[in-house]
């Protein structure tokens, strides 16, 4: 069953920083309607356990960067325990509250601005090779672009670019975005410290035009 998801937990909201922001890629493009007031995410879970009865949704758009507040029920003590490091999360028992955190989503891509690290996540016409400056003196680096409709998702074959992040932080080693022009974030896969992995499809209720 789908169920609303905070861009998969807000990304599980694990590539966070609570440093200062420092000068980063921007992103232009006209305003998407996956940023828009009311827009929901959804996922289903696949063989990820412990992460269940989750809502969310833009809650405001202002000069361009739409705010995103979500809720879950977390049993996963791995997942539970990297969310306890979020500046935005607030952890009651198995009770996930996230709020105030921000992206530019837009026609040429989507952007961090607060709550993961700040900087471009994906740029649609960007190809292999091609990388974007984060916060912190890192890098997203696009690893993969499909020339075929060679990714399933949403029970069709989609074309999709793949953005790898060095993320070493809270015991997350790498997070890798999928995402299209026209649906926006597809996925999201993250390895732990441990080399295990979590990926979690990712379903917008609106898309670009």
């Amino acid at each position: 069953m789908k169920k609303r998801l905070f861009f998969s937990v807000l990304a599980i909201s694990i590539a966070f920083s609570a440093c200062k922001k420092e000068k980063t890629d921007t992103l232009g493009g006209t305003q998407s309607p996956m940023g828009e007031v009311g827009e929901t995410i959804s996922s289903s879970f696949g063989s990820v356990a412990g992460v269940s009865s989750i809502q969310a949704e833009v809650v405001s758009l202002e000069n361009g960067v739409s705010s995103f507040s979500g809720t879950a029920v977390i049993t996963n003590s791995t997942i539970k325990s990297i969310l306890q490091n979020h500046p935005q999360t607030t952890v009651n028992g198995d009770n996930v509250t996230i709020t105030d955190v921000e992206f530019r989503i837009t026609s040429e891509g989507i952007e961090s601005i607060n709550g993961l690290e700040p900087g471009v996540i994906v740029k649609y016409d960007s190809n292999v090779g091609d990388s974007y400056d984060i916060n912190g003196g890192k890098t997203r680096t696009v690893t993969a672009k499909s020339t075929d409709n060679d990714y399933f998702w949403g029970g069709m074959n989609i074309k999709v670019i793949q953005v790898e992040e060095n993320t070493n932080k809270f015991g997350v080693k790498k997070t890798v975005y999928y995402a299209n022009h026209r649906f926006g974030l597809v996925g999201i896969e993250f390895t732990f410290d441990d080399n295990s992995t979590a990926k979690f499809p990712v379903y917008s209720s609106t898309e670009n035009d």
